[in-house]
């Protein structure tokens, strides 16, 4: 492991490569590209429960299908 000294030197060179300016907006897009990543892993843990979600949606939409077909209104014709 590096030790102060080291550390010094190494931010030294980071601050002169980068500047003081763009280090907080690399850090925000480091921190995002790892709560994304996060995000995704997390994802793709669980598809089972995907599985569900999109079988409860379909199972909605065929009971407002039926509810639709049975609630037809009927009209007397003009004379």
């Amino acid at each position: 492991m590096p030790g102060g000294i080291e550390l010094a030197v190494i931010v030294g060179v980071v601050i002169l490569l980068f500047g003081g300016k763009k280090i907080p907006e690399l850090a925000r897009g480091l921190g995002k590209g790892i709560k994304d990543f996060k995000s995704a892993v997390k994802d793709d843990e669980k598809p089972e429960e995907k599985v569900a979600d999109v079988k409860e949606i379909k199972t909605e939409v065929k009971e407002t299908t039926v509810e639709a077909k049975n609630t037809t209104t009927t009209t007397a014709p003009k004379a």
